[in-house]
Parts: C-alpha cells; structure tokens; sequence
C-alpha cells in the first residue's frame, strides 16, 4: 500500500473488533455481553495483528514503523513526556466522567465490563502487553497513517481523531446507542488533544508514554479483580 492510501486505514480496528466480538458470540453460544469481560486480551491480539500490519506497510514503503511515526532518538525531554502523561491522565478521566454524566446522569460512571475479571494467567500477562501494545498499534495507525500522512491541517486532525475515538466503541463491542455514545464521547476530546499535538510536535514517545500509563491503570484494575473476586463485587457496588 502507497503512503498516499495509508488514510484508509483508519476504519480498520473499528471493523476487526466487531468481527472478533460478533464471531466470538456465534462460536461460543454466547451473548456479546456476556464475552465483553475479555476485551483487554482480545485487544491485545487485536494490538499484534495491527502493528505486524504497520511493520508490513512500512517495510512495502522502504521505511521502518519507527520511521512510519516519525519517531527520532533524543527529541523528547522528560518535562514533555511528563507535561503529556499528564495531560493525558487529566484529559482521559474527566472527559469519561463528563461523557458518563451526559449519557448516564451519574458521577463518576465506569461500565461495570471494563474492569470484569478473566482467568487469573491472561490477566498476569496482560498486564504487561495491553500497555506498551496498545501505545504501538494504536498511536502507530491513526499518528502515523493518519495525522502524518494527510496534508490538509484540520483534515489531518479530526480524520484520525474521529476514527480513534470511534475503534472504543467496540472496545468491547454492545449494539447498544447510549453505550456506544458514552465510548465515543469519552474518548473524541482526547484523541483530539493527541493528535492536535502530533501535528504541531511530529513527536510520538510523549503521546506514547502518557497512552501506555493511562491503560495500565485499567488493565491494573482487570488484574486486581480477576485475583480478588470480592474487589470487582465492591467496585460494582460503589
């Protein structure tokens, strides 16, 4: 694939997801409600098969996926990973909180299968993929085939913006309105904010870093209920 054609990549993890989730359904007899508790494992294989994609895409270009994302040795300081991370954080949270109050009138609202227990081996292991892959693939795809690729200014912004906050309303995939407007509400300032950021800095190991931090937070949460049964109880409860 041309560089000029890497745009059309963008829809790509929203239409894996909902095939993974529906087939995942049709396989195991099961209500897509009722798998939702493995999307952390199944966004890591999910995350593997996108940057053995990304790597393809960029080798086929006679460049590197370091390269792809314009990633260069020694153009972050510590004050811009840590200024992002923060922002990140900050951004992350509160635009989930706002998005819960608008589409659900409470605060703070989590989706009780965001931190649902899995068997306590994927959970362990998890722990360290989900992070660091999910910074790779993710930021890899919409900065890299996104926002660096597409030369108009705002074009290059909310093109890739829209389709990285869209790919979490699948994430884990419910064919219901109000949950899919919460995942994409939660999501669409922040993927903003990054990719606003990418454009101006061309820098991806802030974003990356902050990306990775903000997802081992939740992944953290997955592997404190899958050891401690009594945990997800009580943070249902709450």
């Amino acid at each position: 694939m041309s560089r000029d054609k890497l745009p059309y990549l963008l829809p790509i993890r929203s239409v894996i997801f909902v095939l993974v989730f529906v087939l995942g359904s049709e396989i195991t007899g099961k209500e897509l409600s009722e798998i939702s508790n493995w999307w952390t494992i199944i966004a890591t294989i999910v995350n593997a098969l996108t940057i053995i994609l990304l790597v393809r895409i960029s080798e086929k270009n006679g460049i590197t996926y370091w390269d792809l994302i314009n990633c260069k040795k020694g153009a972050s300081s510590v004050k811009q990973i840590v200024s992002i991370s923060i922002i990140i954080l900050v951004a992350g949270t509160g635009c989930m909180y706002l998005a819960g109050f608008i589409c659900y009138g409470v605060i703070p609202y989590a989706p009780p299968m965001m931190i649902a227990p899995v068997t306590r081996i994927p959970a362990i292991v998890n722990f360290f993929l989900l992070p660091v892959s999910t910074a790779l693939a993710e930021d890899g795809l919409y900065l890299g085939c996104g926002v660096n690729v597409i030369e108009n200014k705002w074009t290059g912004i909310i093109t890739p913006a829209f389709f990285y906050a869209l790919q979490h309303c699948f994430i884990p995939t419910l064919f219901d309105g109000k949950y899919i407007l919460y995942r994409f509400l939660s999501f669409l300032p922040l993927t903003i904010i990054l990719c606003w950021y990418y454009q101006k800095k061309r820098n991806p190991i802030p974003i990356m870093v902050g990306h990775a931090i903000i997802d081992m937070m939740t992944v953290s949460l997955v592997l404190a209920t899958s050891m401690i049964p009594e945990f997800y109880e009580k943070m249902c409860n709450m």
